[in-house]
């Protein structure tokens, strides 16, 4: 598994019954992840200092009950800050177990020794994006969400990277990927979270089982001669570490000679040292 264990703003105090503890710098936040069906390790009333509580609705969604949160508060990770928020389905912004792969993306790009273009699909609110920039590659961040995109532009300027190169796109991902194409342009490296489900800006329906094999071997035509790496997440029960790598395997693996690795991406758990899965994630790296 790869562990995202390198945090000081972050990190899971407890979890079980469904539920985890986490501290976000100075806040506390309780709320459901299925993953977790093993018992608490703490006692209540280390659970009752939490700022806020996310509430699962038995019809779907759920609410927060805010105790004592600011409306946005900040937290950082290596070189890079990020603004966080209670927003709508129990997310603040930010997915902390994909520290992991940033520390991947940076890494590599820092030790590429030449320049490097970037394309961030699905690139949500930026980590990936911060991290490829402040390595010192330019970067291409498209997102079908506006509000996820200046979310994003914002991270950029909390971290010092406002005016690093990066192209901010609005835009549903596959039809950007399609144009991309048509106009001749080339990545050295490509990042992609795809959703379980979605909609584009006018509209367009994704479903992950159906989409997701058929998007990558599109969007790998869109890398240069010299590539660097891909790397693919996903948040799908659906989707195991395996399966993302042989998509991997027939698409980037078989244009470009390189290695494929794939894993879970897991949270360490301060209570009880155990590690709490939080998806999967698939990479191809050149050779």
């Amino acid at each position: 598994m790869w562990i995202a264990n390198n945090w000081t703003d972050y990190e899971v105090l407890d979890c079980g019954g469904g539920e985890k503890l986490e501290r976000w710098g100075s806040q506390l936040l309780q709320r459901p992840d299925p993953q977790a069906i093993w018992p608490r390790a703490e006692a209540d009333a280390v659970w009752r200092r939490a700022n806020a509580v996310y509430h699962r609705s038995s019809s779907g969604g759920g609410r927060w009950e805010i105790r004592r949160l600011p409306e946005q508060w900040a937290i950082s990770y290596r070189e890079l800050t990020f603004q966080l928020k209670p927003m709508s389905f129990k997310h603040t912004g930010l997915f902390p177990e994909q520290a992991t792969n940033w520390d991947f993306i940076m890494d590599t790009i820092r030790g590429a020794g030449r320049p490097v273009s970037v394309l961030n699909l699905f690139a949500y609110t930026g980590g990936a994006t911060l991290a490829a920039a402040a390595a010192g590659a330019s970067v291409c961040h498209v997102d079908a969400s506006k509000g996820m995109t200046q979310w994003a532009r914002e991270n950029a300027a909390s971290s010092g990277l406002a005016d690093k190169p990066i192209r901010w796109i609005v835009d549903d991902c596959k039809k950007f990927v399609q144009r991309e194409l048509r106009r001749g342009r080339r990545y050295d490296a490509i990042i992609m979270d795809p959703p379980s489900y979605g909609r584009g800006p006018s509209g367009e329906t994704w479903k992950i089982e159906e989409d997701v094999a058929d998007f990558v071997a599109l969007t790998m035509q869109l890398l240069s001669d010299q590539p660097l790496f891909v790397l693919i997440s996903s948040y799908s029960t659906g989707l195991a570490p395996s399966v993302m790598s042989y998509l991997l395997g027939i698409t980037a693996g078989a244009q470009h000679r390189g290695r494929i690795e794939s894993q879970e991406i897991g949270l360490p758990v301060k209570s009880t040292g155990l590690v709490l899965p939080c998806g999967s994630s698939a990479r191809f790296i050149a050779m």
